[in-house]
């Protein structure tokens, strides 16, 4: 099992900018690839952003391509979520997870943090 802490949301107005980071630890060593999600208020999750754990491919939704840059950092098997211009409709929980090599999906979640864009 993979825990994650996150880190980093609060509350900004629109045009600003956060970094969210998420820290792994315990059975890392397995880890294929890591990601974020969000969920809206009164919305369903949605994924966001994810990254090869490897060879640091990522790969965006289509509503935060050019704004929003994944990262990692293999060494304190952390990954980072760099937004810009955020939008009010970017408002949401934001949850990192983990998927392990042979797993076809995500299976390892955070608790989540707040990120809330003002108007």
């Amino acid at each position: 099992q993979v825990q994650l802490v996150e880190s980093g949301g609060g509350l900004v107005q629109a045009g600003g900018s956060l970094r969210l980071s998420c820290a792994a630890s315990g059975r890392t060593f397995s880890t294929y690839a890591m990601g974020w999600f969000r969920q809206p208020p009164g919305k369903e999750r949605e994924f966001v952003a994810q990254i090869s754990w490897t060879n640091g491919v990522p790969y965006y939704a289509d509503s935060v391509k050019g704004r929003f840059t994944i990262s990692r950092d293999r060494n304190k098997i952390t990954v980072y979520l760099q937004m810009n211009n955020l939008k009010p409709e970017d408002t949401a929980i934001y949850y990192c997870a983990a998927r392990s090599a042979g797993q076809a999906g995500f299976s390892s979640w955070g608790q989540g943090t707040q990120v809330t864009v003002s108007s």
